[in-house]
Parts: structure tokens; C-alpha cells; sequence
């Protein structure tokens, strides 16, 4: 269980420019919950996944995984139970490295590396076996520069390497922004696999409304650092993508745009 409780969270304090996105904000997501998260730029979506991930610091409040205090943890700490995939596909994998030694890396998060080599040939097979599953043929490019791949091949790859590792949760920053209608979909699809075989308790931001319709069992939409609509499975399962986009034409006329 993840719990965000009573964060506050201010941007260039002290400043004119001072602002205040999280006033005593709270949230909690429940094991094995897939929660779609959506709202306009600058609601707080990204900033609460960096607070989750640790990638930035609050001004107040606490952040628990599983009643364990994480707060202080550092990012790199918590990485050891969250996987996280980004927008951007060149953040998720090395470039420079091969789909062998990506992979490697991956096999070999959170643990403590010392004077042997990087890539462990016994674990070659589980690795093409792991890429198999992708139905991309990578399974026979090991040695090819993950750089050299396309953007929807890249994102696969951040995917299954951010999960190959047991992890707590599941972090989607806006995971098929960067890529085309095709692809997106092909890494929807392979996003519910995985999440659904590995049990994922996941938060997801999009701004594709179809995907957070059709995907996940809890549906959240933000506003300047609120939860102003929170659905379970249920009510989720009724909603329809016009009914969120009446929402975001309502508080774009509230904002004066």
C-alpha cells in the first residue's frame, strides 16, 4: 500500500514567484490497484510521481509504502521497490549499450556489484526468453546497440527491464506520449500484460483519455494539486470518455481559457 499523507510541496519559496502546488494533500492506492491518473499541464500529476519516486523533495508530510516511512529515502533507495518508465524512451534504457547489457543491468538492480563481469552469460537465455514475450524479434539482437532501436522498441524494453526485478510498484509517466498511435497501443497492450501477470499495484499519467478509460480498475483526475475526481472499478467501468472531457472543458471555462 502506498500512502501520500498531508504533503505540502512549494516552488521557488521564499520568492515572487513562490507557489504553493500541494497544500495538505493526500492519497492512498491499494495493493494491486491500476490507477489511471489525468489532468492539464501543471495539475500536479509528474510532480506526485517525482514525490513518489523521491526525485524531488516535499515541504511537509510523509510518504509510506507498505507502513514503512520512506519519506528521507533517497531515490536510488527506492528504486529498489518501484519501477519506473518515462516519457522520453532514451530514459528508460542506455544507447550506448547493447539489448545484452541493458538487460544486465536491469537483472542486476539493487544489487551490490563487485569485481566480476557485467553481463552474466548464464543469463543469457533467461534474458531472450524475457524478450521473446515483446514479439519485436529483440530476442536476436542482443548484441545490437539499444540506441539503433525504434521508439517503440526502446519503450518495450524500459518496460520489461523496469519490471524484471520484484518491485512494489509501478510508475508510467505519460509512458506513450512520444510515440505514434500504432505503437502506443501495441505498448498499452503489453502494459496490461505485464502489469496483470506480475499482480502491479501501478500508478499511471496520461493524457490519453481512451487509456485511462480503457486500462486500470481506479481512475483519478487532478486539478492545481487536488484529487477532484476519484473513481473505483465500478464506477470507472461506467464512465465514458466524453464524460471526462466535459470535466476538462469545465475547468478550462472556470480558468478563463
Amino acid at each position: 500500500m502506498l500512502e501520500l499523507q498531508n504533503i505540502n510541496k512549494y516552488y521557488n519559496p521564499g520568492t515572487i514567484n513562490e507557489m504553493c502546488l500541494f497544500d495538505n494533500f493526500s492519497l492512498s492506492v491499494n495493493k494491486g490497484e491500476f490507477v489511471s491518473v489525468v489532468g492539464s499541464n501543471g495539475s500536479g500529476k509528474t510532480s506526485m510521481l517525482n514525490i513518489i519516486c523521491g526525485s524531488i523533495d516535499i515541504d511537509g508530510g510523509k510518504i509510506l509504502i507498505n507502513d514503512k516511512n520512506i519519506t528521507r529515502m533517497k531515490e536510488f533507495e527506492r528504486n529498489k521497490v518501484i519501477g519506473r518508465v518515462y516519457q522520453n524512451p532514451s530514459m528508460g534504457t542506455c544507447p550506448t549499450m547493447t539489448i545484452l547489457e541493458n538487460m544486465s543491468i536491469a537483472d542486476n538492480k539493487g544489487k551490490t556489484f563487485g569485481l566480476g563481469r557485467g553481463t552474466n552469460k548464464a543469463r543469457i537465455n533467461f534474458y531472450k526468453e524475457q524478450l521473446k514475450q515483446l514479439n519485436l524479434g529483440l530476442e536476436d539482437k542482443l548484441n545490437i546497440k539499444v540506441g539503433s532501436l525504434s521508439g517503440g522498441q526502446r519503450q518495450a524494453m524500459a518496460l520489461l527491464m523496469a519490471t524484471m526485478t520484484p518491485i512494489d510498484f509501478l510508475i508510467l509517466d505519460e509512458h506513450t506520449a512520444a510515440l505514434d498511435p500504432k505503437t502506443a497501443d501495441l505498448i498499452m497492450e503489453l502494459t496490461d500484460k505485464v502489469v496483470k501477470e506480475k499482480n502491479l499495484t501501478t500508478i499511471m499519467v496520461t493524457h490519453n483519455l481512451r487509456y485511462a478509460i480503457e486500462y486500470g480498475n481506479r481512475l483519478i483526475m487532478m486539478h492545481q494539486g487536488n484529487a477532484i475526481l476519484d473513481k473505483n472499478a465500478v464506477e470507472k467501468a461506467e464512465t465514458k470518455v466524453e464524460d471526462i472531457l466535459k470535466m476538462f472543458n469545465q475547468i478550462s471555462i472556470e480558468c478563463g481559457n
